[in-house]
């Protein structure tokens, strides 16, 4: 019986597997990453994908290894391990966690959004959520201390509830379906609160910028910000269907008999719309722009790019990883 080629070492797992310059390309790579079934694998299973990964990096190829094997731990590794630091990102912070976690949040603030104690208590909820995300996944590999931690969180905390219980009383003699969409109103001002607060460390040190072959440059508070930017901008993204969408449906159902009979369905429904939702939103709204981000040297600050023209004066790109 014949053996398998061996595989070659020169495969570039640093890199998606698939063509991130395109939005298919990207979409493709964030199912894998967002896939919610990778928060059900074992610590065994982690730290073999981290064995493989780390091993084929350094030019070992494992015998009997096939290339779907490769990027199959690849994935794995991508999924639990943070790109920059190397180190295993906290479970509810991974981004495969996104769709369970935010369909039930999310599914519990568009049910519960009449009474004020239920806002606070759903908007803090959301928020403590957002705050690990975050902090689980902000780019760069600096650490952030417990009270930028703490004003950060507080912070994006009240912004939300403030948001939301003003546009609540704002919304009293509205139609029904109005108030319905002030969890949404105050999720979108919260992100663009909590992200930039939970990352405020990148905004004033800046994050790691490279040449194309990942040879660390210098760090830039230009490219932090862009990468903020973009972090806002698909979380946003990411919450609109999921917040947009099942209050129409939720509003027609609920002047049927059938919601009226059984109303204890009301919550049900909703995070299962939510959850619908979230599975197609999430992985699509990461993929608005490249993981691996880039803009002009010229672009940057102008002693980051003094620092870049000595090594390399001909470079006229640099990239950065923009969080998620």
């Amino acid at each position: 019986q014949k053996m398998a080629p061996a595989l070659p070492a020169t495969i570039n797992i640093r890199e998606p597997r698939w063509d991130q310059s395109t939005f298919q390309g990207r979409a493709k790579h964030f199912f894998m990453v967002t896939d919610p079934r990778n928060l059900l694998l074992s610590g065994a299973t982690l730290e073999e994908a981290r064995r493989v990964v780390e091993d084929y990096r350094a030019g070992t190829v494992p015998p009997g290894l096939t290339e779907d094997q490769l990027w199959r731990a690849k994935y794995i590794y991508d999924s639990a391990f943070h790109p920059d630091t190397g180190q295993k990102m906290l479970l509810v912070g991974r981004m495969s966690a996104q769709v369970p976690m935010n369909m039930t949040i999310t599914g519990c603030m568009l049910t519960f959004y009449r009474t004020t104690p239920a806002v606070l208590f759903w908007q803090w909820v959301n928020q403590s959520f957002n705050a690990i995300v975050n902090y689980t996944n902000r780019s760069g590999d600096a650490p952030i201390t417990p009270s930028q931690l703490g004003t950060a969180y507080v912070s994006a905390t009240t912004g939300a509830v403030v948001t939301a219980l003003g546009l609540k009383s704002l919304t009293k003699h509205l139609p029904a379906i109005i108030g319905r969409y002030v969890p949404f109103a105050a999720v979108a001002a919260a992100n663009c609160i909590n992200i930039p607060l939970m990352r405020q460390r990148e905004l004033k040190l800046g994050i790691p910028v490279t040449d194309e072959n990942g040879n660390r440059l210098g760090e830039s508070t230009a490219a932090a910000q862009k990468a903020i930017f973009q972090v806002v901008v698909s979380r946003i993204g990411m919450a609109a269907p999921a917040m947009a969408i099942p209050p129409v449906i939720m509003n027609m159902l609920e002047k049927r008999a059938f919601l009226k009979r059984y109303p204890y369905l009301n919550a049900p429904l909703q995070v299962g719309l939510v959850g619908f939702c979230l599975v197609f939103a999430t992985p699509l709204c990461c993929a608005l722009f490249p993981q691996k981000s880039s803009m002009a040297v010229s672009s940057l600050e102008p002693e980051v790019q003094d620092q870049i023209r000595k090594k390399d004066p001909r470079l006229e790109t640099v990239y950065f990883n923009k969080g998620l």
